[in-house]
């Protein structure tokens, strides 16, 4: 469900602690996105999923997707995604882009199955709590527009 009014960034802020437990946003991180000129979101009616999108036509970039991972495995990400894509078509954004950690095979097969394809790799981008890093993949996403037949 696209939400219109504004999330709770302290509910976010959770979501995203537990999801990224090497690197999570607070609360002010959040407001500070959803402040900015350009950024789009959807949520899960209870903030249980997520996902933020910064925004400079016709490109964006996923900045975040999280769901909790008491529902995770649910179907939620891919529903936001598929919402995602929808706004993102009625905004007039034609290419999105993203980077996940090489390692996370999940979220890889989440956005292969929603279209993403590999088109770079930043090598040791992600630093972890144990000081291992990790390399970023960059994956990227047509957005299809619907032609109304004549």
């Amino acid at each position: 469900m696209i939400t219109p009014e504004r999330p709770d960034p302290q509910r976010l802020a959770r979501v995203h602690a537990a999801c990224f437990p090497d690197a999570p946003w607070s609360a002010d991180d959040i407001t500070s996105f959803l402040d900015k000129d350009g950024v789009l979101w959807v949520t899960t009616p209870d903030s249980a999923g997520f996902v933020l999108l910064g925004t400079v036509p016709p490109e964006g970039d996923i900045l975040t997707i999280a769901v909790d991972p008491a529902v995770q495995r649910e179907g939620h990400a891919t529903q936001l995604l598929h919402q995602l894509f929808q706004l993102c078509e009625s905004r007039g954004i034609e290419t999105l882009f993203l980077e996940v950690g090489a390692d996370n095979t999940a979220a890889r097969a989440l956005y292969e199955k929603t279209g993403f394809a590999e088109v770079g790799r930043r090598k040791g981008y992600y630093g972890k709590a144990d000081g291992t890093r990790q390399d970023a993949l960059i994956l990227k996403r047509t957005i299809e527009t619907q032609t109304n037949p004549t």
